[in-house]
């Protein structure tokens, strides 16, 4: 999301504004290979994909141009997709990726976002359509579906039970309409929702915003309950709650579900229930370099008290526990890692998604890998480099300076364009669950190699 109002002085303020989180062996933040904010989650096929948004490296504003996707079975290994859609991709719009939501409805895909319009360098509300989670996306009605006065950003969407679809949106003010059947259109007037404490909580010391109502709203339900969780102000934010029996209100302020935290003066709430629990995503600015403008998306569980309140909670060090087993003797991708570190993401058209290591001793680690009890005999990687000689991927089981499973001689291939696949005979058996840790060694100062996907043989 973005910020559209703060003063100066504010801003001097949330540069200050700093609470030290430890991510070192935590899950959070669960991406490491880009700055992602703005969690959108949706389950489909019992699988989680998670939209974000993406932020520049080194911004110093909300610099965003592309939407991604993540996914992933078991909570704790990560899948990047890469970026599925860009704010180019509609030609009426000049620039701003911000925050999106992708729902599913009759085996499409809409995917939800705020742009500025060409037609009058306003924000507007356009939505763009695949026949997967992942797309190709492309926009159906080449203008924007919606747009009001002012504060066209961070679409919410939730398709209830009779299929009606429900949209919020706003800063500062909350909007709401009733989409049509077809998804892309709407019928009515744009509804202003009113901005009252019993809403949304009082906000103190300004008459002109009488609530804690920031932007993001993000609208689930769960027990024939509707929430509409959102960003409270003043900066930095909280995430705050509202209930309601019904998906058009009226609301009703339930409290602070997560204090401001997390360096971060941005956060914005994402919720979803995956295998018989409920998750709570956000973003804070917890990695390397990470701040107000170069963000980390997180999530952890949320629980329910027995009367639909959420007591409150604190940024965590995230899931650590997976879902299911990772099969090691599948065609498995690079990216998909549960944590890395001085590792990067990149992407082209010869092998879509990859990944490139930084400097020596970087690494990525999969987690929870069920190798059986015939177990390994070898392993295979598709890798590259830029370097020549003295380049190599180790395969460690535990930690990154765990027993050593493989080792693999990297050879000069000369460009991420061109790849070259390394099979190695693994000296011992490889059996039972391991965590692995890929780390790439070289000489070279910087992007040692490349790495594309890898399996184990039998």
């Amino acid at each position: 999301m973005r910020k559209q109002f703060f003063t100066r002085l504010q801003f001097g303020f949330l540069t200050m504004f700093v609470v030290t989180i430890n991510v070192l062996r935590a899950q959070n933040p669960i991406v490491q290979t880009s700055y992602t904010a703005d969690p959108a989650p949706l389950v489909y096929n019992n699988r989680l994909y998670l939209y974000t948004t993406q932020d520049e490296e080194e911004s110093t504003w909300f610099n965003m141009n592309n939407w991604r996707v993540y996914s992933t079975n078991d909570m704790v290994n990560w899948t990047d997709h890469g970026a599925i859609l860009s704010y180019t991709d509609f030609e009426w719009a000049k620039g701003d990726a911000w925050a999106a939501q992708c729902v599913e409805k009759n085996g499409k895909f809409y995917l939800y976002v705020p742009v500025i319009s060409k037609l009058n360098n306003r924000g507007a509300i356009g939505v763009a359509v695949g026949d997967s989670p992942l797309g190709p996306f492309h926009d159906p009605l080449g203008k924007p579906l919606l747009q009001s006065e002012w504060g066209d950003i961070d679409p919410t969407v939730f398709v209830d039970d009779d299929g009606q679809a429900h949209m919020y949106w706003g800063n500062p003010k909350l909007k709401y309409v009733k989409l049509n059947e077809d998804m892309i259109s709407y019928t009515g007037d744009i509804v202003e929702v009113p901005m009252t404490a019993a809403s949304f909580g009082k906000r103190e010391g300004d008459p002109k915003r009488p609530s804690n109502y920031e932007e993001g709203p993000w609208l689930y339900k769960r027990n024939s309950l509707y929430y509409l969780f959102w960003p409270g102000g003043p900066l930095p934010e909280f995430i705050g709650y509202s209930t309601s029996k019904k998906a058009e209100g009226p609301w009703k302020y339930g409290g602070v579900l997560m204090p401001a935290e997390g360096k971060a003066f941005t956060n914005h709430p994402g919720v979803v229930d995956f295998k018989g629990k409920s998750y709570f995503f956000y973003h804070n600015g917890a990695l390397p370099g990470g701040g107000g403008f170069t963000r980390s998306v997180a999530v952890q569980e949320l629980n329910f008290n027995p009367d639909g309140s959420i007591p409150p909670m604190k940024m965590t060090a995230g899931i650590t526990r997976a879902l299911a087993t990772v099969n090691p003797y599948a065609l498995n991708q690079a990216e998909m890692i549960a944590w890395s570190e001085y590792v990067k993401s990149y992407q082209n058209e010869k092998v879509g998604v990859f990944i490139k290591a930084r400097k020596d001793g970087a690494y990525t680690v999969v987690k929870n890998v069920d190798f059986g009890e015939k177990g390994a005999r070898n392993f295979f990687a598709r890798v590259g480099t830029t370097h020549h000689g003295g380049v190599s991927m180790e395969v460690r089981s535990g930690a990154s300076d765990g027993p050593l499973l493989a080792t693999i001689q990297v050879p000069m291939t000369g460009g991420d364009d061109r790849w070259t696949t390394v099979e190695t005979i693994l000296p011992d058996s490889v059996k039972g669950i391991h965590d692995l840790y890929f780390v790439f060694k070289g000489k070279a100062p910087s992007n040692i190699l490349f790495f594309d996907c890898w399996k184990f043989g039998r």
